[in-house]
């Protein structure tokens, strides 16, 4: 069953190019909205909170600051709105999902960066 699922989303499901990120990340997606007829681009900047899943099922939280209230989305990587992925800094935390990052406010909110 799963070999099947695995050819099903090779087959029909289009592949994009986004680079390897991982969570502590600051990355910036921007992402196609439409409004009626009209078509915009409007990006999202945050820290990647969790990535979960595997293959093209693969989705990825980030999590930003707006004024004093944290807003989190979540993403699909096959997503067809996904236009691109900009990493913006590499953050070093020694965990695959940083949820105590929501608690942390002021200085504590802060993370380092990862050297190259």
């Amino acid at each position: 069953m799963e070999s099947l699922i695995n050819f099903v989303q090779d087959e029909f499901i289009e592949k994009k190019d986004f680079p390897e990120f991982a969570a502590g990340d600051t990355i910036t997606v921007y992402y196609e909205i439409r409004e009626g007829e009209k078509v915009r681009t409007q990006f999202f900047r945050g820290v990647v909170i969790q990535i979960k899943g595997q293959g093209l099922s693969k989705t990825f939280t980030i999590r930003k600051m707006s004024g004093t209230v944290g807003v989190e989305r979540i993403f699909p990587v096959n997503l067809p709105a996904l236009q691109k992925i900009e990493i913006n800094k590499r953050g070093k935390v020694r965990r695959a999902r940083i949820y105590y990052f929501r608690e942390l406010r002021g200085k504590k909110a802060r993370i380092k960066e990862r050297q190259h």
